[in-house]
């Protein structure tokens, strides 16, 4: 799944920058350069809950996924 295709998953520019604090253009602009890694970060949960788990949290950030949400790393450990 493209950045594109996750911003119209996740509603759009307008209710993404609604979200995010910040303006519709600067969502648009991601199209076209990628959604940066901090808001990335911000909108994963949202996006492995809308994807259905096709994209997870875990894939996006292979490295760090444990140290950001560290419930993740802890599930089946139980």
């Amino acid at each position: 799944m493209n950045d594109s295709q996750i911003i119209d998953m996740l509603g759009g520019p307008t209710a993404i920058a609604k979200r995010l604090n910040i303006s519709p253009p600067a969502v648009c602009v991601w199209r076209k350069n990628g959604i940066p890694e901090d808001k990335r970060v911000y909108l994963a949960a949202m996006i492995e809950e809308q994807s259905k788990g096709l994209v997870t949290r875990k894939a996006m950030f292979p490295a760090m996924y444990a140290w950001i949400w560290p419930e993740i790393s802890l599930k089946g450990t139980k």
